[in-house]
């Protein structure tokens, strides 16, 4: 068990980096220094000049990934009849993995398209996040391992938990979508857009919906936080949404700062990291209170 939570662990991390290294590969302008794929100018090891390093380093972090997943797979696949959940989370893990693969070929293929960085970019994060949910599950205590529905596992906490983690996920892949886009000076006023919360222009629309999206993360962080440490007795639990909105603050000020500066590269990279950073622990929190939910059930059993 104590193996299976370190792999899935080592393989978030990779992956995580191979995120990071995406966007700032991206950010610089260095997203089609390799046209083809999976070779880079037809080489394994291309030449590292005009920033060729960053998307060759970013597709090695993605392949370091597989042998990772691989032994996440087959440890899972052990342990599968122990551990509730286990099998969903793990075919979600290689089903993403696949579809990540392919996407990063698309998107060489497509010129780092707006719509093809957002699918790469929100493939990944679920697929960190279904790594982060199985080292999550391994911590269920041995007494507590029945199969339950989640419905019957999940409490007032999970559910406003779930809400924050989806809207932070759209909130993140339509920011994606502004930054490829390269819609992220559209609107250089706060918080409207040249004082109109209508707008008409392509790119002050997306830009607005991203803002829009980020305000009702924002409100609904506020209540999971509420809820969590009035009704939620995990620590866990506690300490990961309370990471979770500390991060959410930061990426307000993030957003704000890039606005008023003009989106100087280090803060944009900055704003992507702490973004895929806010997702991961509302993740990690909402794993945790499912965790927490199918351990009352039996202590309330007993009393």
């Amino acid at each position: 068990m104590r193996n299976l939570r370190r792999f899935a662990i080592a393989a978030a991390i990779v992956g995580f980096g191979a995120v990071l290294l995406g966007s700032w590969t991206r950010i610089n302008g260095a997203g089609m220094t390799c046209p083809d794929w999976p070779l880079c100018h037809g080489k394994l090891i291309p030449s590292m000049s005009d920033g060729t390093i960053w998307e060759w380093s970013h597709r090695l972090f993605a392949f370091s990934t597989a042998p990772l997943v691989a032994i996440v797979a087959f440890l899972a696949f052990r342990l599968r009849s122990q551990l509730p959940f286990l099998r969903p989370l793990v075919a979600a893990v290689a089903g993403l993995f696949l579809v990540q693969v392919l996407l990063g070929a698309a998107t060489v293929k497509l010129g780092n398209s707006p719509i093809s960085v957002v699918l790469h970019w929100g493939t990944a994060m679920a697929f960190i996040a279904s790594l982060v949910a199985i080292a999550v599950v391994t911590t269920i205590p041995e007494s507590t391992r029945e199969p339950r529905s989640l419905a019957n596992s999940a409490g007032s906490a999970s559910f406003i938990l779930l809400a924050t983690t989806i809207s932070a996920f759209v909130t993140m892949c339509v920011g994606a979508y502004v930054s490829s886009s390269g819609a992220g000076l559209a609107c250089l006023t706060l918080p409207t857009c040249a004082g109109h919360v209508l707008v008409a222009q392509p790119a002050q629309q997306v830009q607005m919906l991203h803002r829009t999206f980020a305000a009702i993360t924002f409100v609904l962080s506020v209540i999971a936080t509420i809820v969590v440490f009035l009704r939620e007795p995990s620590r866990r639990v506690r300490a990961t949404a309370a990471v979770g909105f500390a991060l959410l603050c930061t990426q307000v000020l993030l957003g704000l700062m890039n606005v008023a500066l003009r989106l100087p590269t280090d803060l944009r990279e900055a704003h992507a990291a702490n973004a895929a950073l806010l997702f991961i622990a509302y993740c990690s929190a909402l794993s945790f209170s499912f965790v927490n939910g199918l351990e009352r059930p039996r202590e309330s059993s007993l009393q």
